[in-house]
């Protein structure tokens, strides 16, 4: 089997608009018009769309904290300051006031990211341009070096909704933008490669399509372990256990646990069997569901698939047991319909 888990660039959008629930957002910046293959071409086309979309509705401002020495008197005086620096020598004081201004925080992330992603080696042409040109629309906007934690620090609101979209694109970008051995250029890492954030954006994807596009009701679900602990020290070392994602209608349980892998079966003298420590994780499951509501409930794993469709069923202690892939490189469309045939 392949390593790599082939995904049409088109649809690894659309799964991270799921995962980041941004589904309105997917429809403003369209890419099914986009012949590249690189993620880099990708977000780069995510942003000059994203941005031409802000710039037709006006880019957010916000009241900035402004320090400056004036003679029209604005704000907070900083008097400490002023006796220190003798006012009369300048006809001025200090003063503290806010401003309203369009350097606000998540507009500085924007243009940084636009910055850096220019630098990125194999970048279209088309795209380097069109993110060269978006810059200088932001003449008037401080330069910024990112950090993760400026991330953390961008406050929205239900009017500026948009830009949580374009900042989730720019934290992606800044995450696996990496410094080239060519001075002044990076290296778009391939995220997809990456076990870690695939395995997190497959799962989101998943909780997200079935939560708009079902009737079940979906979440995460703690089960709790049937074992007794003989003291509160040993309790406290069992480890949580956390359903990926749980569906539930009416009397109808499913349980699925998405594992994004590229071999769902591993070789065992010659022979393909199923991963044993995904079985045992499922087992653990069903051994600890008796007495929480769910004596019947349909267990699922969940695997992108490389070379083929795979599917078997298994039934223990009246639980149905399901193990399924879907095709992520196909036609949305068709990845729409086979998810929701896996639960119909």
């Amino acid at each position: 089997m392949s390593q790599v888990v082939n995904i049409p660039i088109q649809n690894v959008y659309y799964l991270l608009c799921y995962a980041w629930d941004k589904l309105a957002e997917r429809d403003v910046v369209a890419v099914e018009a986009i012949d590249s293959t690189t993620l880099a071409d990708l977000f780069a086309r995510v942003l000059i769309n994203g941005t031409n979309h802000l710039l037709k509705r006006g880019f957010d401002r916000g009241y900035v904290s402004q320090h400056e020495w004036t003679g029209r008197l604005r704000g907070r005086i900083c008097f400490q300051e002023a006796v220190s620096k003798n006012p009369q020598m300048t006809g001025r004081l200090p003063c503290d006031f806010d401003e309203l201004s369009y350097n606000v925080l998540h507009n500085r992330i924007l243009k940084a990211t636009m910055r850096r992603l220019i630098r990125a080696q194999g970048l279209a042409r088309e795209c380097s341009e069109g993110l060269t040109q978006l810059c200088r629309m932001f003449s008037d906007i401080k330069d910024i070096e990112l950090t993760s934690r400026l991330f953390g620090q961008v406050q929205l609101h239900r009017n500026n909704q948009f830009y949580d979209f374009l900042l989730k694109v720019c934290d992606l970008i800044y995450r696996n933008l990496l410094v080239s051995e060519q001075p002044g250029s990076s290296k778009f890492m391939d995220f997809l490669r990456d076990q870690g954030q695939m395995a997190t954006l497959f799962e989101n994807f998943v909780r997200t399509f079935y939560r708009v596009h079902t009737d079940f009701r979906v979440r995460r679900e703690d089960i709790y372990w049937r074992w007794f602990a003989a003291d509160q020290a040993s309790g406290g070392l069992l480890p949580k256990m956390q359903t990926d994602i749980s569906l539930t209608l009416g009397t109808r349980k499913i349980i699925i646990d998405c594992k994004f892998t590229p071999e769902a079966t591993q070789k065992h003298y010659e022979a393909e069997r199923l991963r044993s420590e995904h079985l045992f994780q499922i087992n653990a499951y069903m051994d600890n569901l008796e007495g929480q509501g769910a004596d019947s409930c349909e267990m699922m794993l969940l695997y992108p698939t490389v070379d083929s469709l795979l599917s078997a069923d298994f039934t223990h202690n009246g639980h149905k047991i399901s193990i399924r892939t879907i095709n992520l490189d196909q036609p949305w469309q068709s990845i729409h319909q086979d998810l929701l045939a896996l639960v119909a």
